[in-house]
């Protein structure tokens, strides 16, 4: 069992809040940790149309046997059910009554929205963050090993065929959330616009050129990107926009949650694939980005990360917020440090002063080193808490 680091803070807001919900992904080991680790409420999975059946056909009877210490699975499959949660939670007023999960995102906000705001403590479970890995002895010292096997739960509790439990992945579980959401008349035609978004990680987003290549028009590609995003699969990256007397670039770029997904898409099976690979830096700048936010909201530090770049080329990959300060990271795929790696870095400390906090340098070797004024970290070494 991997222990998942979310638990603690779930312990502690399940004392101050009478429902805790759990979004994330599909497959990213949401039923496990929950069945888990709170062994002392019902399970109840609202996939299974028996379930919703019973709820319909005598929901007084359901409630009978539901009301209290209870896990929602799926939760936002029964969305009449969170009127009968918001009248018990007010009636109780007893703690840490509920635990609701859903893949979707935003059809279970909605219902939270409309039925449970304020009375809902929330949280995100991704696939393995680095912690998580590391203290299951999991994480492997390659990181193009690492990157290309990607972090879903199944790949090291069943020990599946990455090559495999994606090709799965998409058919099962993202083609259906997408077809249940809307109208896709030509799953080929999806397909097509997941590799093309994979075949962009890293760069700014140009949603016109998207959906030319890949024969829709510019609202359906947009559309397809939200659902994408609301179903945890890829998310963007906001530029900061604070001017520093400089013209700055305004557009986002694309990530993908989990690389492993993205190196399918691109055909990429093995680490080695990597080595003159041209995604190589890319997918590298994808693993560190994602495992950043990964950890943000495994350990609920709600980061606010941007990247930034000016009309004149000057870059930071990752900017943290800090009130009105900074902490800054520079990523690069190489195992050699070389001084112009610290470019963006210094160019940046050079407009904002006093305001960085800190600079790091992630890179893809093992071992920590040290510059005057720079934090140097193995790709391995990322952490927040």
């Amino acid at each position: 069992m991997v222990e998942r680091v979310i638990l603690k803070e779930m312990l502690y807001l399940m004392e101050k809040y009478p429902v805790v919900a759990v979004t994330g992904p599909r497959q990213s080991g949401k039923t496990t940790f929950l069945k888990e680790s709170f062994p002392n409420f019902k399970y109840v999975s609202l996939e299974d149309p028996r379930v919703r059946n019973f709820f319909n056909s005598d929901p007084t009877g359901f409630w009978n046997i539901y009301s209290e210490k209870v896990i929602f699975d799926e939760a936002q499959r029964l969305p009449e059910l969170f009127s009968y949660i918001q009248n018990a939670v007010d009636e109780s007023g007893k703690m840490g009554q509920f635990i609701l999960s859903g893949s979707q995102n935003f059809q279970l906000l909605e219902n939270i929205t409309q039925s449970l705001a304020g009375r809902v403590a929330l949280f995100k479970l991704f696939p393995f963050d680095f912690t998580e890995m590391k203290s299951a002895g999991l994480l492997s010292d390659n990181f193009e090993d690492c990157l290309v096997r990607g972090f879903y739960p199944a790949l090291f509790s069943r020990d599946l065929d990455s090559g495999r439990f994606y090709a799965n992945y998409i058919q099962t579980y993202v083609e259906r959330d997408i077809v249940s959401i809307v109208n896709v008349r030509d799953l080929k035609q999806f397909r097509m616009f997941l590799r093309l978004c994979a075949g962009r990680i890293g760069q700014l987003l140009n949603l016109n050129s998207l959906a030319n290549e890949c024969g829709i028009s510019q609202p359906t590609a947009k559309s397809w990107l939200n659902i994408l995003e609301a179903s945890y699969i890829i998310f963007q990256l906001t530029p900061y926009h604070k001017n520093f007397n400089k013209r700055v670039v305004k557009t986002p770029k694309l990530y993908f949650y989990d690389t492993g997904l993205a190196c399918h898409l691109l055909n990429i099976k093995k680490g080695s694939d990597l080595i003159l690979n041209p995604y190589k830096g890319n997918l590298f700048e994808n693993l560190i980005i994602a495992e950043s936010q990964k950890q943000s909201d495994h350990n609920s530090l709600n980061k606010e990360f941007y990247f930034w770049r000016d009309s004149n080329g000057h870059e930071v990959d990752l900017v943290s917020m800090i009130g009105l300060q900074y902490d800054i990271y520079e990523i690069k795929s190489s195992k050699t440090i070389l001084s112009d790696h610290f470019a963006g870095l210094k160019h940046f400390k050079e407009l904002a002063q006093e305001d960085v906090l800190s600079s790091t340098l992630y890179y893809a070797g093992n071992e920590n080193a040290n510059r005057t004024n720079y934090i140097i970290k193995p790709w391995n070494q990322i952490g927040f808490s």
